[in-house]
């Protein structure tokens, strides 16, 4: 039984976790979120391991990285491999990476579909940049200029929950 105690675990299991993340998650993944999910958010992996072992997957095609992207995504190869030896990964994280994705993969991909940012400009206003993304590629980006942090940081809370309405009425008043 599982007592909560951190077991040291071998590069290979922390290399077959990293894959199981990405086919539970079932969409490619930025590097940048793959290390938040397997070191900050569920400490199954230290983030200099995740790191290194990312790029191990990479190198041995069992992850490849989508074309003209930051994303990366597990291959067949990678899926494969998953599948024959998937049981040496415990039971626990199993279930814990299951439940987990689960609960989240629709949050991470809004927050990759629907990316946001602002800067400040010289002259005190803020633009802000909107964009809708696909698996692939932008779809479209929006540069906004506002007069003051306040709007940005508005702007920039309500993107995700906004955006797909906001891609819509554009398309269809741009296509009509």
């Amino acid at each position: 039984m599982y007592d909560g105690e951190k077991i040291p675990l071998d590069s290979k299991v922390q290399k077959l976790i990293i894959l199981m993340v990405f086919e539970k998650m079932s969409i490619p993944l930025k590097e940048s979120t793959v290390l938040d999910i397997c070191s900050s958010d569920n400490n199954w992996l230290s983030y200099m391991e995740c790191k290194q072992y990312l790029m191990e997957l990479i190198e041995t095609n069992l992850l490849y990285r989508v074309p003209r992207s930051d994303y990366i995504n597990i291959t067949q190869d990678g899926s494969s491999c998953l599948a024959l030896f998937f049981t040496r990964i415990p039971a626990h994280i199993r279930e814990e990476i299951a439940q987990y994705t689960r609960e989240n993969r629709m949050r991470y991909k809004r927050r990759q579909s629907y990316p946001c940012d602002y800067s400040k400009n010289v002259d005190g206003t803020y633009t802000v940049i909107l964009k809708v993304n696909n698996d692939i590629t932008t779809l479209m980006e929006l540069k906004l200029v506002v007069a003051n942090r306040q709007l940005a940081t508005y702007l920039y809370k309500n993107w995700e929950d906004k955006a797909s309405i906001i891609y819509s009425l554009i398309h269809e008043n741009l296509l009509d």
